[in-house]
């Protein structure tokens, strides 16, 4: 008998998703308010997933890159306290090393934006140099393409927001 992909009810991921949900319907402060008020009762030394994957959906909920690279940071740290035990109790499939190249690349895309390219270069080195731990799936291929497009627009000089980038769509 297969196991659930999903090993273990939690109410906070399942505040996130609604919260995640709310901000891709255009209700984006709504959005914003729910995680922010859920970060505060989870705390900075709370459960390291959730910290983790609430900070990333966080920092595409604000209004300044400034303030989404403080966010982005929030996840990049959160996941070192993470182990894949951790990750498998939501679902079975998680690795940590999975979630680090999205983290390194929207830090690049962060510093890039804000005209800091020697780290975006180094976040984005680090995002390239990760893509082994990501998926052969829908999620790994989205992964792959956005590292091209943050290649392309520093190759370009671009300081841009991307059209691909989850904010600009509405999620």
């Amino acid at each position: 008998m297969d196991q659930p992909a999903q090993t273990t009810p939690d109410e906070t991921m399942t505040s996130i998703a609604a919260a995640v949900e709310l901000g891709r319907s255009g209700q984006r402060v709504q959005a914003r308010d729910t995680l922010t008020a859920l970060w505060d009762r989870i705390g900075t030394t709370g459960d390291a997933f959730h910290r983790c994957t609430l900070a990333h959906y966080l920092a595409d909920l604000q209004d300044t890159t400034q303030a989404e690279l403080v966010w982005d940071e929030r996840a990049l740290a959160a996941v070192a306290d993470l182990t894949d035990e951790r990750a498998q109790r939501h679902h079975r499939s998680l690795q940590v090393q999975g979630f680090l190249p999205s983290l390194h690349l929207n830090l690049a895309d962060d510093h890039r934006r804000l005209g800091n390219t020697a780290t975006a270069r180094e976040h984005l080195a680090t995002a390239q140099n990760l893509v082994g731990y990501l998926p052969d799936d829908p999620y790994g291929d989205m992964i792959r393409g956005a590292i091209q497009n943050v290649t392309r627009a520093m190759a370009a000089g671009s300081t841009r927001r991307l059209d691909s980038h989850p904010s600009s769509n509405g999620g």
